[in-house]
């Protein structure tokens, strides 16, 4: 859409263009918005898409996943919003736009270009931002790469395949760099995962979970390079990064390569309002409508800060796609005026590397004297960890789960039923451990 078409006020009007925007549309036609009463303001040039494919088939399918293919809203079950969908909906899409300023109070935007905007309600979807390690030396070196939006992926993509046969060095150990190092290995690139935890993905795996991915990417001859490993500097040749200094009880290191991924996290996205707010966790704080503390002003996905109920309220904010459209739907209906139930969502984690496939639903609450794991499988092909607090099944991690193995953890991770670890531990099988579990549903 071009800004000299563009209206100065909107009843609606959705800032960022990321997943939660996608969904937000969706919500909106499905709710019956009038035509023309939608603005989705994005810096990126491209209509809302699926984020998660970047660091999946967008990387190593052959022919790789590309745009129209993974237009939201595909990845939760409905039609492919290309361009042209917002157009036939009547959503205008301002694209390629960067957001200079909010003012909460008035409900309204500045656009880089100078372009003022007003709405009657305002969702603020504006997502997060990868950590880039810029206080490290040489971070400004040719060949270092974060993944985050298409152009991002665009750019790896054709750096990896350029460097085939070459080394990656993939700094982090958790999604983005256990995706992006398997990833590149299946690109036919030499990878050097460098992280400083003990394991990967510390905040969810357990040692042990851990212990059986990390032996599948050794298989793969992918090289872990962790366990205490800091990056201390990144250092090049004419400009053009040759290799990461690492630290490691006090020894320094440097491990050569050809090119860097950083993915060491994202900050959400949160300067323009952070004064204007009520705040928490990094986030907007938002009741369970998704509203701010400012009437008509919302906040989903990475930036909201909201109440999980069946945790007792506890507040959390949560960068995940599946709440990502769940709070945008949330606040479209809120928005509206739409009657619905109270927002809840339970924590749901996947990935899939190589041939592996894992789903995570609930809470995965540390080890004490009030909690335990019990896992169960070799990964041949099936493995199961699940989480007990105070003698109920609180999480499921589940690989390689059928359609009716993902139906069976969502239910028990929702219900939390009692569950001994005596009866855990005798199960002979995941199966067998989860028609256990299910038995106290």
């Amino acid at each position: 859409m071009s800004s000299d078409l563009m209206k100065s006020h909107y009843p609606y009007v959705v800032v960022g263009g990321g997943v939660a925007a996608g969904y937000a549309a969706k919500e909106f036609v499905a709710q019956g918005v009038e035509k023309d009463s939608v603005l989705i303001v994005s810096k990126e040039a491209v209509a809302p898409y699926e984020r998660p494919a970047l660091s999946k088939a967008f990387l190593f399918a052959d022919p790789p996943a590309r745009l129209p293919g993974f237009h939201t809203s595909v990845g939760g079950g409905g039609e492919r919003q290309a361009p042209e969908w917002y157009v036939e909906k009547g959503i205008h899409l301002l694209l390629d736009t960067e957001v200079s300023a909010v003012d909460v109070a008035s409900k309204s935007i500045t656009t880089g270009g100078g372009s003022k905007i007003s709405a009657d309600n305002l969702i603020l979807a504006t997502g997060a931002s990868p950590v880039q390690l810029t206080m490290l030396p040489g971070s400004d070196l040719e060949g270092i790469y974060t993944l985050r939006e298409y152009a991002d992926g665009l750019e790896l993509y054709d750096a990896l395949k350029a460097n085939e046969g070459k080394t990656v060095a993939v700094i982090g150990g958790g999604y983005i760099g256990m995706e992006v190092g398997a990833a590149a290995a299946l690109m036919g690139v030499k990878v050097k995962m460098i992280f400083p935890e003990e394991h990967m993905m510390p905040r969810l795996f357990t040692a042990g979970i851990a212990s059986k991915y990390e032996d599948v990417y050794r298989k793969k001859g992918i090289e872990l390079l962790n366990k205490g490993r800091v990056c201390k500097e990144f250092v090049g040749v004419d400009g053009k990064v040759t290799g990461v200094t690492v630290c490691k009880d006090d020894k320094m290191e440097t491990v050569a390569c050809d090119l860097v991924v950083v993915g060491v996290g994202a900050r959400p996205n949160t300067s323009l309002i952070t004064d204007q707010l009520e705040m928490e966790n990094g986030g907007v704080k938002v009741d369970s409508t998704m509203q701010s503390s400012v009437p008509g002003v919302y906040a989903v996905g990475d930036i909201s800060s909201f109440g999980l109920s069946m945790y007792e309220g506890r507040r959390t904010r949560m960068e995940h796609v599946a709440h990502a459209r769940a709070s945008a739907a949330c606040a479209v209906r809120s928005a509206m005026s739409k009657p619905q139930q109270p927002y809840d969502y339970l924590p749901y984690f996947y990935s899939r590397v190589f041939d592996l496939s894992w789903q995570f639903f609930g809470d995965s609450p540390p080890v004490s004297d009030k909690c335990y794991t019990v896992e169960i499988g070799e990964m041949n092909p099936q493995l199961l960890c699940v989480w007990v607090e105070h003698d109920k099944a609180v999480g499921v991690f589940i690989e390689a789960p059928s359609a009716e193995d993902t139906t069976t953890a969502r239910k028990i991770a929702t219900a939390r039923p009692t569950i001994t670890k005596e009866k855990l531990e005798s199960a002979a099988s995941v199966a067998d451990a989860l028609s256990v579990l299910s038995a106290g549903l």
